[in-house]
């Protein structure tokens, strides 16, 4: 999901149909921040990402238009997290909010917020003549604190698409350092059967709708951990819904399905876990596809298992606990084979961060989910190294290698995506999920040092 923290939305009851409209081909840029979430930083950021990602998962157990649009994305923190922009309401008002298809909700902070959202932009419902309140109180925890607020529904705009009556959350209290400036919130894209508000995603209702040219949503993210230099935030990417950017990518798209009936997570078999030529996976698991999560969480025999090849690393202790060190001294190349296919991880991504002047943090921590929890949670750490598609019928994760094109956009001096409001989007209508709804943690890494804001954990 997003950065470190949980967010969990308790909602109860059914939201209004909502309603849809189409836009001309549009890109969401990302943007990634930085400063407290360089590999420079102490353990207690490292600790918040862990968090973040223990507690996201821990508890989870119209008309025939059809067009794709790009947001362009920020890169915050030398990858900790990344963020697009959408835009809510009547007059649209635009907010930046985490990507993360480790989750199915949208929430944002609200302009009636009285603890922890100071310098966050807010939404203001009473400023929108879309606004419904839906009177639907919900509670959103975190691996490092908690939101709770109301549902509401309102017209919302990403990439060019709107949907109308999108039931969302409004938070007016906040864990203090959950949020942080300027990110207000979230927008999940896992499927609705996941949503605690009980909503149908706006993207699903897009894909159900027929909207999209192709029935997928893809994502390129940036990386500048290993960019000396690198601001705050810099351009981070690009998410396109309906479509696939054909400049970033090179060769086919290798799609995995989604196991039958398990329309939930982006959930895809990982069959062969690799480091030194060897593959310490003993047979075939699902793993959880997470652009909201900075790290890679695997069972802890298998990231034992990892770093046994790798010589002279240690379990971490302390804040680092559930994490392994290894001489920062060594280049260590990761890969992971989902289906057929095998993937590398640069090693510039397996380094999460200095522990002390010899020996890093590596970026794959122990996590043991109970239940019907996936095995491994794949992040950021290895999206950076691939195009990652999210399609919606067949339901399935593709992947494929990235252009030099691509690579490029990873260099300092670009400048970053503003949020933008279009002006002639496609249109439809929500609908709520048929359905019981559920209780559900996100965790991302946010904030101050988690998922992806605040503390890195949403």
């Amino acid at each position: 999901m997003i950065w470190a923290p949980l967010l969990p939305l308790l909602a109860i009851g059914a939201s209004a149909a909502p309603s849809i409209a189409a836009p001309k081909p549009v890109t969401i840029p990302l943007v990634r921040r930085h400063g407290l979430y360089k590999r420079e930083h102490g353990t207690d950021w490292a600790k918040a990402q862990a968090d973040s990602l223990k507690g996201k998962w821990e508890e989870r157990s119209s008309n025939n238009k059809r067009a794709s649009g790009i947001n362009e994305l920020v890169n915050v923190g030398t990858d900790s997290s990344y963020y697009g922009s959408i835009a809510v309401g009547t007059p649209p008002v635009a907010f930046n909010v985490i990507l993360d298809t480790g989750s199915s909700d949208l929430w944002l902070a609200s302009s009636t917020c009285y603890t922890g959202c100071q310098k966050v932009p807010t939404f203001d419902a009473a400023n929108s003549t879309t606004f419904k309140n839906l009177t639907t109180a919900f509670s959103i925890r975190y691996g490092s604190g908690q939101a709770a607020g109301e549902l509401g529904s309102d017209t919302v705009q990403m990439a060019g698409f709107q949907v109308t009556g999108q039931t969302f959350a409004l938070a007016d209290q906040v864990s203090s350092g959950l949020l942080s400036n300027p990110v207000s919130g979230l927008m999940g894209l896992g499927w609705s059967s996941i949503a605690s508000s009980g909503a149908v995603p706006l993207w699903e209702t897009l894909a159900k709708n027929n909207q999209w040219t192709d029935p997928v949503m893809s994502f390129f993210l940036t990386r500048f951990i290993d960019v000396n230099g690198a601001r705050s935030q810099e351009p981070g990417g690009e998410f396109m819904m309906g479509g696939t950017n054909t400049q970033l990518y090179t060769g086919d798209i290798d799609y995995v399905n989604i196991p039958s009936g398990q329309e939930s997570y982006w959930l895809i078999p990982l069959t062969g876990v690799g480091v030194g030529g060897t593959n310490i996976l003993g047979s075939t698991v699902n793993a959880a596809i997470d652009t909201g999560t900075t790290l890679v969480g695997g069972p802890t025999s298998s990231i034992e298992a990892i770093f046994a090849q790798i010589p002279n690393s240690q379990a971490g202790t302390g804040d680092l606990d559930g994490y392994y060190l290894y001489p920062c001294s060594t280049s260590v190349t990761i890969t992971m084979t989902f289906s057929s296919r095998t993937w590398s991880i640069d090693p510039a991504d397996f380094m999460l961060m200095r522990a002390s002047s010899s020996m890093c943090v590596g970026a794959f921590f122990a996590l043991n989910l109970s239940g019907s929890a996936p095995s491994w949670i794949v992040g950021d750490t290895f999206l950076k190294n691939v195009y990652s598609v999210y399609r919606y019928n067949p339901p399935s994760v593709g992947f494929a290698n990235l252009s030099s094109s691509a690579l490029a956009q990873s260099t300092l001096g670009r400048t970053l995506p503003s949020a933008t409001i279009g002006s002639s989007p496609v249109s439809v209508t929500s609908v709520a999920n048929n359905g019981a709804v559920g209780t559900k943690q996100v965790a991302t890494m946010m904030g101050v040092g988690a998922g992806l804001l605040g503390a890195m954990l949403f």
